[in-house]
């Protein structure tokens, strides 16, 4: 009886492969995919169910797919790829060392200007002096600046 290849555990095999250089090469370069490499975990995901698939077809008809030696071989090294890319997510990324620049909750924060939604500047100091003007004449308007930092933009 001829042997055949085993289609699903070499595409699982390929697509793990593709999961773990393709995070690097091209979806960090968007904020969407850098932050949460989800793309990257729905590709894992789909060569799992591939390499599922090929176990079952290697082990179902051993003599046809030789499925005692390749079957196994393929899954370690396609599962290999997808532990160094979550020990790579989920580990070393927080073992990157803190910001010594990075304001701390208390500190006051140095004075900035940035463009509104309608592209004209505003500034710290502006804000902060509108505050103070407002309470002192007793109007109804924000007393305060709520400064809100976040990861990325969209």
């Amino acid at each position: 009886m001829k042997t055949r290849v085993n289609w699903p555990i070499w595409a699982g095999f390929l697509l793990s492969l593709a999961g773990l250089v393709s995070y690097p090469l091209f979806f960090a370069q968007f904020p969407v995919t850098r932050d949460v490499p989800w793309v990257n975990f729905l590709i894992f995901a789909a060569a799992a169910v591939l390499l599922i698939a090929g176990l079952r077809r290697a082990f179902s008809r051993q003599s046809l797919y030789r499925g005692k030696i390749v079957g196994p071989i393929l899954t370690a090294a396609s599962v290999a790829p997808l532990g160094f890319f979550l020990f790579l997510v989920f580990v070393h990324s927080r073992q990157l060392p803190a910001s010594l620049g990075a304001p701390h909750v208390g500190d006051k924060a140095p004075d900035f200007t940035l463009p509104d939604i309608n592209g004209n500047p505003v500034s710290l100091s502006g804000l902060l002096a509108d505050a103070q003007a407002a309470s002192s004449s007793n109007e109804s308007v924000p007393r305060g600046v709520l400064l809100v930092f976040y990861r990325g933009y969209w």
